[in-house]
């Protein structure tokens, strides 16, 4: 039973973490505040004195890909950055055997050795790397010292040969290789990447801004989310010890941080104000949000970080960074926003409208008008909104609310049938790792580089690498076996060559490199791996005893990545479905509420599929967003958006059934609860979604095609989930169920109640010793009244 003692404190007192918390924050405003800080303060010490540790390469990449690169770690060998400069004639008559060209390569190849940089220099004349048609070579070297630092050291090389192609007019000499191309993805795209996720931070607030119409309200958010995200990445540091991290997990995390960190704030600001403008003091208005949008709050929160956790299943390294990450910024946003956001309202008081806004909307009673009650909010309850009371409602949202509850099968048919039309595509959904022209296009010149090299020799630009270990590597039996993998590696048709070897005689390894028939063209080059890796290879290194030969590169890497990704699609999926249904079970007492909420976020998730499909791989409407040609989604982007999709897609989920379960239980019927819940929760879920829509967004303009589909993916879905699935698929639902909304069966009522009663301390001044428990007057499928449906308790 909850309790409620107005006599002394003239404030209710509800069961639950949410509101113990924002009541003991509010009462000991400074000492919360100051735990916050230290906490924070603490974490980023930690994570500096600890340091991080980065995923290696070997843990980051499946199957033969990881084996081989495991080989050549544990050998101490370390691949060095390879560069190749192609020469190539423009005219037909142009031969690599004329003077001219012999001039322009002896020349490469001076250069280049001048440089200081470079060992290894090769010449095409006796690596026989001269294309069919004799228009084509390939200088080809290796650059001193640690190659993860060779893009910084690259450049003297790059203007070096510059200065030849300046010498030589009629022939193309340009450079390719992991120094060059890693400079001159920095070059482009570092500043970009690092404006876009600093943008991200001024955009939330400047939307803020508008939203509320004031600055200090619209920097608590902002403020929230960037300590939340400060924090984290000190506990990414210790944690990292024990589970590597990465680059991209901090990007991922930032992200989410932002996201959940200003919405999980947004929610509790919105519903404290609003309690204030219909007349509450400000304690009650406080302890009325902790038990209502608090509690919402941890529900929503650990509902995300069981979504988040579903990376871990992956087995891929990179992904459990990801979600290890993203878990740990949401379990902290969460916890600050239901600790010391009451602490820091408390303290601030009406100073939250400070800096006020000239000419801007804030988010006001009843959107900007007070709104007079009318037949549809009376009902029988004591704290029905009087007149001239704020009722918090979207005068917009009301309207369409309005249709869809005269019209639920209509409004039902219609957005249910477009979002599956929207969806269809992904049925047909074909994912692979990007190659270069396809992530970068032709925006850079390096990629034409690329086309021109793979055109002259297929393969050339990809190759497949074969790392072989043995137990003596000089050994007859091996030498000839590795001859005969050269050879037929060739006379299979899986390599036009020339197939390359390097033998690293101390570690009785060798490296040989095999052109694959096919290109840049994914699926014939995969063809090619598949006929050296189930034909070549067993017929000739496979029958020498000792010897162990993963094949490794951009394709097999691709396909490799692939089939794990495809194979951690079925337990990814059904830990996060099955978790959240129980979760939703158990916090809404509802088997119902649990059905519905895990149909509508996949039906929203679908649709992200189909968008991404249709733009990306069929090309609609590619033009729009600049991704003309890619042909593919980006191999870990279907999996990585479920995950994140279905964890924001519950967050707003979570807050707008919470609303109007709330409304139920003082008394309203189904039908008013859920015109009620919904609209009062617009402005806020539509503010959080603008939000994270246009910072998504901005991903979505970046060059790279990987960025650009996940920014889209994830802005479609966000605003797919808030307009379309919020505020036309649920209530549509939601109203066609009626009181089935809450039925729980009997065989079920066994299950732990975590619901609590959000209307005791909403209602103010009742007290359930004359009153009793709330009753739902709800009549389940078989009849009977059960006034027990909505309080979770058994009869």
């Amino acid at each position: 039973m909850r309790t409620v003692d107005s006599a002394r404190t003239g404030a209710p007192r509800v069961r639950g973490i949410a509101a113990r918390a924002g009541g003991w924050s509010a009462r000991h405003r400074w000492a919360a505040v100051t735990v916050w800080v230290l906490f924070v303060v603490l974490a980023m010490g930690l994570g500096s004195a600890t340091g991080r540790v980065d995923v290696k390469e070997s843990d980051q990449l499946s199957g033969e890909v990881g084996r081989a690169v495991q080989i050549t770690e544990d050998a101490g060998l370390k691949d060095p950055a390879g560069e190749t400069v192609l020469i190539q004639a423009d005219s037909p008559s142009v031969k690599a055997t004329s003077p001219e060209f012999r001039s322009a390569v002896d020349a490469v190849m001076q250069a280049v050795q001048s440089t200081g940089e470079v060992t290894a220099v090769t010449s095409p004349y006796v690596t026989k790397t001269i294309s069919a048609d004799g228009r084509s070579a390939l200088v080809q070297f290796e650059m001193r010292g640690d190659p993860e630092t060779a893009s910084a050291r690259v450049e003297p090389v790059l203007k070096a040969v510059d200065k030849v192609q300046g010498e030589h007019d009629g022939l193309v000499i340009e450079e390719i290789g992991s120094a060059s191309m890693g400079k001159t993805f920095e070059d482009a795209f570092g500043d970009d990447f690092q404006r876009a996720e600093l943008s991200a931070v001024p955009v939330a607030l400047g939307i803020l801004l508008i939203a509320f119409g004031a600055l200090v309200a619209a920097l608590l958010p902002v403020a929230l989310a960037i300590t939340a995200i400060i924090a984290t990445m000190g506990l990414m540091g210790v944690v990292s010890h024990l589970q590597p991290m990465s680059e991209t997990a901090n990007s991922v995390m930032l992200l989410v941080g932002l996201a959940v960190g200003v919405d999980y704030c947004l929610f509790y600001l919105r519903r404290e104000r609003e309690e204030r403008a219909k007349g509450r003091d400000a304690r009650t208005a406080l302890m009325i949000a902790a038990a209502t949008s608090g509690r919402a709050i941890i529900v929503s929160g650990v509902t995300v970080c069981v979504a988040m956790a579903g990376m871990l299943f992956t087995g891929l390294a990179e992904f459990e960074a990801m979600g290890l990450a993203s878990l740990m910024v949401v379990a902290v946003a969460m916890v600050g926003s239901v600790t010391v956001l009451p602490a820091l309202l408390s303290l601030l008081g009406e100073r939250v409208e400070k800096g006020r806004v000239p000419f801007l909307n804030r988010l006001k009673r009843s959107s900007g008008t007070r709104r007079k009650s009318t037949a549809r909010d009376n009902h029988p309850h004591p704290s029905a909104v009087r007149p001239g009371d704020a009722s918090g409602e979207s005068r917009v949202w009301r309207a369409v609310l309005d249709s869809v509850l005269r019209r639920p099968w209509t409004a039902l048919v219609i957005a249910a049938g477009a979002l599956t039309a929207i969806a269809l595509p992904a049925v047909g959904m074909h994912t692979q790792n990007l190659t270069l022209d396809q992530e970068f296009g032709s925006s850079l010149p390096i990629v034409r580089t690329y086309e021109r090299l793979n055109a002259a020799f297929p393969g050339g630009a990809d190759p497949a690498r074969v790392v072989v270990k043995a137990d003596d590597i000089n050994a007859a039996p091996v030498r000839q076996a590795l001859a005969d993998f050269r050879e037929q590696a060739v006379a299979s048709g899986a390599s036009k060559g020339p197939v390359d070897m390097v033998t690293h005689d101390a570690e009785n390894i060798a490296v040989i490199d095999v052109p694959l028939v096919g290109g840049s063209d994914q699926s014939r080059a995969v063809k090619s791996l598949d006929l050296l890796r189930d034909q070549v290879r067993p017929d000739t290194l496979g029958k020498v005893d000792g010897v162990e030969a993963p094949i490794t590169g951009q394709v097999a890497g691709s396909k490799d990545f692939n089939d794990q990704i495809v194979g951690a699609v079925v337990p990814v999926f059904a830990f996060v479905v099955v978790f959240a249904f129980l979760l939703m079970l158990l916090c809404f007492r509802s088997l119902t509420i649990a059905v519905t909420s895990i149909v509508l976020n996949l039906l929203s998730v679908g649709a992200a599929y189909g968008i991404l499909t249709a733009v990306f791989q069929h090309g609609w409407g590619a033009s729009l967003v600049g991704a003309e040609g890619v042909g593919a989604i980006i191999s870990w982007l279907p999996l990585f958006l479920f995950v994140i999709l279905f964890g924001l897609s519950m967050d707003y989920h979570v807050f707008v059934v919470s609303r109007i379960r709330e409304a139920r239980l003082q008394g309203r019927s189904t039908r008013d609860a859920i015109a009620h819940g919904v609209v009062t929760t617009a402005g806020v879920v539509t503010s959080a979604a603008v939000i994270m829509v246009a910072v998504f967004a901005i991903f979505g303009t970046l060059s790279m095609q990987s960025m650009k589909q996940m920014g889209v993916g994830l802005a479609a879905a966000v605003l797919i989930d808030a307009t379309i699935i919020r505020g036309v698929l649920l209530p549509a639902v939601m109203a066609l169920l009626d009181e089935r909304n809450w039925y729980l069966p009997r065989w079920l009522r066994w299950l732990p109640d975590l619901t609590h009663d959000e209307s005791a301390v909403a209602d103010g001044v009742r007290d359930d010793r004359t009153s009793g428990a709330i009753p739902s007057r709800a009549v389940g499928t078989t009849g009977e009244t059960q006034d027990s449906t909505l309080t979770g308790q058994s009869r």
